[in-house]
């Protein structure tokens, strides 16, 4: 367990924080690029701050202070011009950089006076990558945005879910190193809930549940390595020959789970909104197999998750709300100073390990890992992937060498005519 000190070391995201500088040194995503394309100015939260992100008539993206300078009303009403974000109340006109560049009356009413070159709000680089749209708020230069190989793959259809967690994102990305949780949350909680719902039994609790026997783990481990660390799993039945085990896949350090394989990815984002809320980005990635097309995408399609239902309940039978509900009831910042750890943990806490020792690197005036200067080294960088998990071979199924090659389209646009209901509900 960690001290209460320790605790709110690793919790608090605010500026000046050591947890707060750290995560101010990586690109995090804010919104679904095609968010803006619907309403071209969005307020968001991140790292403690309120912003606002827009896209001007240009196509450019800019994120700034979340209120006019002058009498302080919410930018998120703004209208775009071609160099910036224009205040509704009285006009006042800001650019990318937070700069006001016209006061119309005040302009008018003292042509010399330099009034509008002392005001000048937050203001912090956007960049589109893969439909996602990615901030910079540390100090400059900014280093490069990480070109994830799922977010840089040709050829394929994406989709974006966004989930906004009453928790603090520490608690969000632990799950990532913690295996054992997947049998019984995802399997046997899961089932669980099924029988309750359906009255059946024999139901699957989830997509992700469906495709993985009820097997108990009986080894895991986890391996550091350049870009975050390695989680690897023995299930009864297999060994370590398997690719569990001799693949496992990536935590990207520091809040970025990737699972998947060369046809099919999924990247999840626990981005620090504030100390007790997180938003949360899912990203999936599939891949037409060589020599199909994938359907036109113009942009990529985006929904927000609902946590519960209308009784006020939580909506479990997905396998990532089945994780929401574990995180939030952990409290808004879990209290690990009450917690009692044992062999299932080794994970989290080597996790714990390496952000303190980033922490105290940044204080020592260092640059953390996955952190990237060089662009031959932050170009579609390839990640370990399990290509058969939890020993399913049906996890397999995007791959022209076991299903051949008109199957991976048959089920794009099976997952796209799922998506589209979902979209037209949420709007």
């Amino acid at each position: 367990m960690l001290s209460r000190e320790e605790n709110e070391r690793l919790t608090r995201v605010g500026a000046g924080t050591p947890m707060g500088d750290l995560m101010r040194r990586y690109w995090h995503p804010i919104a679904a690029a095609a968010e803006l394309e619907e309403r071209p100015a969005k307020q968001v939260r991140i790292l403690g701050e309120d912003l606002v992100v827009y896209r001007d008539t240009s196509g450019g993206y800019g994120l700034i202070g979340a209120r006019c300078a002058h009498r302080l009303t919410s930018l998120a009403h703004g209208v775009p011009e071609p160099d910036g974000l224009r205040c509704m109340y009285h006009g006042w006109k800001y650019d990318a950089t937070g700069q006001c560049v016209e006061q119309p009356f005040e302009d008018t009413a003292n042509p010399g006076a330099r009034f509008k070159q002392r005001v000048k709000l937050a203001g912090y680089p956007v960049e589109q990558l893969g439909g996602l749209l990615f901030a910079y708020l540390g100090p400059q230069p900014a280093p490069l945005l990480p070109r994830w190989e799922p977010l840089v793959w040709g050829n394929c259809v994406r989709d974006i879910a966004i989930a906004e967690l009453p928790c603090s994102w520490l608690q969000c990305q632990e799950n990532s190193l913690d295996p054992v949780h997947v049998e019984w949350l995802h399997t046997y909680f899961g089932r669980w809930m099924q029988q309750r719902k359906n009255g059946d039994p024999d139901a699957g609790s989830s997509i992700g549940a469906q495709r993985m026997r009820p097997m108990r783990h009986l080894k895991i481990g986890f391996d550091a390595f350049e870009h975050g660390i390695i989680k690897r799993r023995v299930l009864e039945g297999f060994t370590e020959a398997d690719e569990d085990w001799a693949v496992g896949h990536p935590m990207l350090f520091p809040n970025v789970l990737l699972v998947g394989n060369e046809m099919q990815a999924t990247m999840q984002w626990r981005v620090p909104a504030d100390d007790t809320h997180t938003y949360h980005v899912s990203y999936y990635v599939f891949r037409a197999a060589p020599g199909a097309e994938a359907p036109p995408q113009p942009t990529v399609p985006f929904r927000y998750v609902p946590l519960m239902d209308e009784r006020g309940e939580y909506l479990v039978d997905m396998t990532f709300n089945q994780d929401y509900m574990a995180w939030i009831a952990q409290g808004t910042i879990a209290e690990r100073d009450q917690e009692r750890l044992g062999e299932s943990d080794v994970g989290i806490i080597q996790f714990r390990q390496m952000l303190k020792q980033q922490m105290e690197l940044v204080l020592d005036g260092g640059e953390p890992m996955n952190v990237f200067r060089d662009p031959a080294a932050s170009e579609a960088i390839a990640l370990p992937m399990e290509r058969v998990k939890f020993g399913d071979r049906t996890y397999l199924e995007y791959s022209p060498a076991e299903a051949g090659e008109s199957s991976a389209i048959d089920d794009i646009n099976r997952v796209l005519a799922t998506w589209a209901p979902v979209r037209e509900a949420a709007h």
